[in-house]
């Protein structure tokens, strides 16, 4: 398997030294966080899309994927949710990344059905599946807020049978949904594209912690992946962005990758 870490976890930094802390600490590629207080989102301009993807080429890095905030199962109108999905994916193919996240984003506070959820996210991937094959790049919907485990998931995967629409597993969210590894990854596979790693104290404190040092059972984890031959990408998405008091990660990323290889030579 490949590894990548998100520059969630490096909020703000140049690409430049992004690039030098992916090649410096032994990462193969990195996850892009797509927001206008990045270095790189959808509004940057072709000359500067081309100077990122020079720098990561460069470098021997992958850009990993295109991190969105697109919220595809909320309600209203589906024309802005896939004109941002589109900017999404034209971002992707100039960087040269295989992969876009979008979130479900489904509202049962304010009333909106799980049914409903489902047939809104359904639609609007169905549509974008054909731009996101256009442009050679897959969306996949990560396992989160109204959709937090692998069931959830497919419950909108399932209807849409696209190739280039698919899953990012985050091992987080599947956890705090009460689904166990092996159920997660029986949901996800026939979509899976990559999966998110990460650690936390507990249910109750979501903090970010380094690789090891928490409760997520991230050996169980790889050892699935492991098990059932899968050799896609680990992202370690460190959330230092929502959580100031965390430990910087550019400390942290030599060991968390140590841990990460430890732990697929124990799964093989």
């Amino acid at each position: 398997m490949k590894l990548a870490f998100s520059t969630l976890g490096v909020p703000g930094v140049p690409v430049s030294e992004v690039v030098r802390l992916a090649a410096g600490h032994g990462y193969h590629g990195v996850e892009l966080r797509a927001h206008p207080e990045e270095p790189v989102h959808p509004g940057i301009g072709s000359a500067e899309r081309d100077r990122v993807a020079a720098e990561f080429k460069a470098a021997g890095v992958e850009i990993l994927g295109i991190a969105g905030y697109v919220k595809v199962a909320a309600p209203g109108d589906d024309g802005p949710v896939l004109d941002e999905i589109r900017d999404l994916l034209d971002l992707a193919r100039d960087l040269g990344a295989p992969f876009v996240r979008v979130f479900p984003g489904g509202d049962p506070d304010g009333g909106q059905s799980t049914e409903e959820a489902d047939a809104v996210a359904a639609r609007r991937l169905g549509t974008a599946a054909e731009d996101a094959a256009d442009r050679g790049v897959r969306v996949l919907l990560e396992t989160h807020d109204s959709h937090r485990t692998g069931a959830d998931v497919i419950r909108v995967l399932g209807p849409v049978g696209h190739r280039n629409v698919g899953a990012l597993w985050d091992v987080m969210h599947t956890w705090l949904g009460g689904e166990q590894p092996a159920e997660s990854y029986a949901a996800l596979s026939p979509f899976l594209g990559y999966v998110q790693v990460k650690d936390i104290a507990s249910a109750e404190d979501t903090t970010p912690l380094p690789l090891g040092a928490g409760a997520l059972p991230l050996g169980e984890c790889l050892d699935v992946l492991t098990r059932k031959e899968w050799d896609g990408w680990l992202c370690w998405e460190y959330e230092k962005r929502w959580y100031e008091t965390a430990a910087p990660l550019p400390e942290l990323l030599t060991a968390g990758r140590e841990h990460l290889t430890r732990l697929l030579n124990e799964a093989a």
